[in-house]
């Protein structure tokens, strides 16, 4: 197949098909009238790189991907270089939960903090003589 159908069927454009065969993930075959040509395991190739990069994985990441399957491999995942791979990222992921984890206790406590000044504040604006409301909230002008 040409460059435009295995863009297409892979949900891609031409330009960064090219791009990936700038940076030898996909094949550069020519037929003899100079054409890109593709076949079925480049398309293969390419689901695997999009898959991954749906998952978050960088381009480079997907090499050892790539590779096992151009080895000849069922699937990209299947080759040891593919797993440390995934050991990587999931390193990674748990270092980024932990530190959402952490964000996210930061914001609760600010939350909290600002609900109980607020009761304090509508608290007060309910006896005589205390602060006006100053926005929706009930705060101070």
């Amino acid at each position: 197949m040409r460059i435009g159908e295995l863009a297409e069927r892979a949900g891609t454009t031409t330009r960064t098909l090219r791009y990936y065969e700038s940076r030898g993930l996909l094949p550069a075959r020519r037929n003899a009238q100079g054409h890109r040509t593709y076949d079925e395991g480049d398309l293969r190739l390419l689901r695997q790189i999009r898959t991954l990069q749906d998952f978050g994985f960088g381009l480079e990441e997907t090499r050892p991907f790539v590779e096992c399957l151009r080895a000849g491999h069922a699937e990209g995942d299947l080759c040891p270089a593919s797993l440390l791979v995934y050991r990587r990222k999931l390193a990674e992921l748990d270092t980024l939960i932990g530190e959402l984890t952490a964000v996210r206790a930061q914001v609760g406590a600010q939350l909290a903090r600002a609900e109980r000044e607020r009761a304090a504040l509508a608290a007060e604006a309910s006896v005589p003589g205390g602060p006006e409301p100053g926005c929706e909230l009930g705060g101070r002008r």
